[in-house]
């Protein structure tokens, strides 16, 4: 990888070829040399307008312009808005609503739904089947460049207005309810298994997270006499294969 340069490093993860982060071992590591590279890209960029007859008037560095889809490469990518930029991966099958975003870095599996408002930020890896409804912001990290960027497996379903940042990992199948934050300063509480989750720890195959909030701690004294509350995150239930994943999400936020 040190040899390519980072031009060569777009064009290949354009075409899926490489990826800014892999699973080894059973865990996900960052692509330090293409993470590398893409920054490289924005030292080597100059600023320039954008102008042709999907999108006028934008400003970006010239060597990462928005891509454009041709009807052979199957992605549907709805008017309104939606951009791809230059160096992520959109599959086959995928499906981007306006308006939508996916920026430099992301990978973007099968058949997967990108609703509208919603966000693959920059590194981002998106496995197959998964659906990120409306407002769905999904983190970008592109520095520290060992730092794994949020990954969202397989078979996923990420509802309306969620937002999972800093590197957090949702393995395959989960279900995250509206309204859900995740990041490494949010606790997550196993209800089914009694126990929390470490700091930073993958949400685990098939969980059903729904919101829910915890008592403020003790160094927060008038906080606790007032009764406040903070926000974490709650697995209440593991999907099995034949579940379905909105209507048991609805039964747990009724």
């Amino acid at each position: 990888m040190s040899e390519l340069n980072w031009k060569e490093v777009l064009d290949l993860l354009e075409k899926g070829e490489i990826r800014s982060a892999e699973k080894k071992d059973g865990k996900w590591v960052a692509n330090v040399a293409v993470k590398e590279a893409i920054l490289a890209s924005f030292k080597a960029g100059t600023l320039t307008e954008f102008s042709h007859e999907h999108f006028h008037g934008f400003v970006d560095k010239h060597n990462l312009p928005p891509q454009k889809f041709t009807p052979e490469q199957g992605v549907r990518m709805v008017p309104g808005g939606t951009s791809v930029r230059r160096g992520s991966y959109i599959a086959k099958g995928v499906i981007l609503m306006p308006p939508a975003y996916v920026n430099v870095g992301a990978y973007v599996d099968e058949g997967t739904m990108v609703d509208s408002h919603a966000l693959v930020g920059s590194c981002a890896q998106i496995g197959k089947n998964v659906h990120l409804s409306a407002g769905v912001q999904i983190g970008g990290v592109l520095e520290p460049v060992g730092l794994a960027p949020v990954i969202i497996e397989d078979n996923a379903f990420i509802g309306a207005g969620a937002v999972i940042v800093e590197g957090i990992q949702v393995l395959k199948g989960a279900v995250i309810a509206p309204g859900v934050i995740l990041s490494k300063g949010v606790p997550v509480y196993d209800c089914v298994n009694e126990r929390m989750l470490e700091k930073g720890e993958p949400i685990p195959e098939n969980a059903i997270v729904v919101p829910g909030t915890r008592p403020v701690n003790s160094k927060l004294a008038w906080a606790k006499d007032m009764g406040l509350n903070m926000n974490c995150a709650l697995i209440v239930k593991f999907r099995d294969e034949k579940s379905d994943a909105s209507l048991e999400l609805e039964q747990f936020l009724r």
